[in-house]
């Protein structure tokens, strides 16, 4: 590896950000991508300087914070037995080759069957000569055919563009003597925005859930003669985020009655706010500087419920928690408040029972595995031993209550003995409490009653995982659109975003679930409540009911449209609807 130039590596902080904003001056206007990646390269640079000089991040979690680290799992960095390997090996008929169990394919890595396709449509095939009854077709069987209940089925797997485009051309006819127009009468999904609600959903879907950016976008509908600029893409969702706030608001007042609330944040770029703190940095140079998507998870433990929440800003993730949790019922008891160590995460002067994660403990000594095996070793596996007992006890899908007297009665052992290991270690002076494993040990003791919770109250979590899985979303936003521009759009996001995971931990079709809300959201402002993921489709059904009722009133035609057979010598003028492309 090549040795950097001496000169480059010892630039002050103040020349280097100064650089970076002559640079972002010379660059054009349709640049801006490129300037946020140089922006991310420097800070990251900085990051690295000054994590280096303060000799408080060890060289295993500056891998990876640049994704180059090995996993963290017990497999991956515990020592196997002797000849472990050999045996895995063997067993899987060498690397790259099938398991020599008989020939057949690992558990996992088999063809889909038909179940695995629920929304397919079905399409029926009669026989095109059998009926009940009708004789057996070989020659000298005396047997009667009969249908079988289970048809058998072929499944086939059909390509499309995730947005097509119609186009109805209307038949126009004139009067010869008042010269007016009359238009042959509109079917009824050829009347509306150009934009349909489906076509949103799936925009929404593929660029925030999926990290399809509007200009990849673009230019994969344009490879399919089927072009939707980016504006047109970005200026439909911002159209859907009106109508869609009511539910996002009743989302967040449900959350904050929810049992238990976990939070987190990462970093975000959004190019109207960089440009405030830009010039607010001048005048105020301890001003607050980052900005933040908070990821907020709340669980229920009695509806078996999940909310994830979505906030882009300046705010930190405890004051967002904090924001959330006004709205919680004064009568309700405090929630479970699950985090990482960080003082930002905590939601203010807000009553909550704190818990920490004990993924975050256990990484502190995941770290410096390397220079303290055995140590080491000795807290990843006992620590394995209690997650095996989290995992029996979802297995077995017990109760709160059910779940807390497992581990009482096989983590609490556990727990009990590890705490007295780790404070012998300090007491005996056995390990330097300014070393690697001194700091991992402290961390823990300082934090034990917080990172045992789950031995003394029902239903607590162990740790924070499930908010960190949810912030996967933003990253990999951040890392395919790189930022946000204004603020409205950071809010539009963080809607879109909220509603897509929370289907995803509901079991939900978030791509249904949008359809739905924007094809009513004439009605989500009379009771959001009842259009949240869990019962939008009992709505749905009793709107199909009433319509379909004896007597039901049958709606009126859309404004604009001649009726069916009307005669050109009326004169009647009739307005055409508004273009559909």
């Amino acid at each position: 590896m090549k040795t950097p130039d001496p000169q480059i590596v010892s630039l002050s902080r103040e020349q280097l950000l100064a650089w970076q904003d002559r640079m972002q001056e010379r660059l054009l206007p349709d640049a801006a991508g490129d300037f946020a990646i140089l922006q991310a390269l420097l800070a990251a640079y900085l990051f690295v300087v000054a994590a280096l000089s303060a000799t408080r991040v060890s060289l295993v979690r500056l891998k990876r914070l640049f994704g180059i680290a090995p996993s963290e799992k017990s497999r991956k960095i515990l020592p196997k037995p002797s000849g472990e390997d050999r045996e895995d090996e063997s067993a899987s008929g060498g690397a790259g080759h099938p398991p020599k169990n008989g020939g057949g394919r690992r558990k996992g890595h088999g063809r889909n069957g038909v179940a695995a396709y629920p929304e397919a449509e079905r399409i029926p095939v009669r026989h095109e000569t059998f009926v009940p009854g009708f004789p057996c077709p070989h020659q000298g069987c005396k047997g009667k055919v009969y249908r079988l209940k289970e048809p058998g089925v072929v499944l086939r797997i059909i390509g499309q563009p995730a947005l097509i485009g119609k186009i109805w051309e209307q038949e126009r006819w004139r009067c010869n003597l008042c010269e007016d127009l009359f238009y042959a009468t509109l079917p009824a999904e050829a009347i509306g925005p150009t934009f349909d609600v489906t076509a949103v959903a799936m925009i929404a879907v593929l660029h925030f859930a999926n990290g399809f950016a509007f200009k990849r976008l673009e230019q994969h509908q344009a490879s399919l003669r089927t072009p939707v600029p980016a504006s047109d893409q970005s200026e439909a969702l911002s159209n859907a985020y009106a109508k869609l706030r009511p539910v996002l608001k009743e989302l967040i007042r449900q959350a904050a009655q929810y049992d238990i609330l976990h939070n987190d944040d990462t970093g975000m770029r959004i190019l109207a706010l960089l440009a405030v703190i830009r010039n607010s940095a001048s005048k105020n140079p301890k001003g607050r500087t980052g900005i933040h998507t908070t990821a907020i998870v709340a669980v229920s433990l009695t509806l078996n419920r999940h909310i994830v929440l979505y906030f882009t800003g300046s705010k930190h993730a405890g004051e967002n928690l904090a924001k959330v949790l006004e709205q919680r019922q004064p009568e309700l008891p405090p929630a479970i408040h699950q985090s990482d160590g960080l003082d930002h995460n905590k939601p203010g002067k807000i009553r909550v029972i704190e818990a920490k994660c004990l993924t975050h403990g256990r990484r502190q000594f995941v770290d410096v595995m390397g220079s303290f095996p055995e140590q080491c070793q000795r807290v990843v596996e006992d620590l394995a031993l209690v997650y095996r007992t989290d995992a029996l006890a979802r297995e077995k899908k017990l109760t709160p209550e059910e779940r807390l007297w497992l581990h009482q009665e096989k983590g609490g052992p556990i727990m009990e003995k590890l705490h007295r290991w780790l404070t012998d270690q300090l007491l005996e002076k056995s390990v330097e409490p300014n070393s690697g494993l001194g700091k991992a040990i402290k961390y823990m003791l300082k934090r034990w009653d917080r990172l045992t919770l789950f031995l003394s109250k029902a239903g607590a979590p162990l740790d924070n995982n499930i908010a960190e899985r949810a912030l996967k979303k933003a990253i990999r936003h951040r890392k395919n659109s790189l930022f946000f521009k204004t603020k409205n759009g950071a809010a539009v996001g963080d809607l879109f975003m909220s509603l897509i995971e929370t289907c995803a931990l509901n079991q939900v079709n978030a791509f249904d679930y949008l359809t739905a809300l924007l094809r009513n959201a004439h009605r989500l402002e009379e009771s959001p409540g009842s259009w949240m993921p869990w019962n939008y489709q009992a709505m749905l059904h009793e709107e199909v009911t009433s319509a379909t009722a004896p007597g039901a009133t049958p709606e009126p035609p859309a404004a604009g449209s001649v009726p069916a057979g009307s005669h050109p010598a009326a004169c009647e003028t009739a307005p055409a609807p508004a273009c559909a492309g």
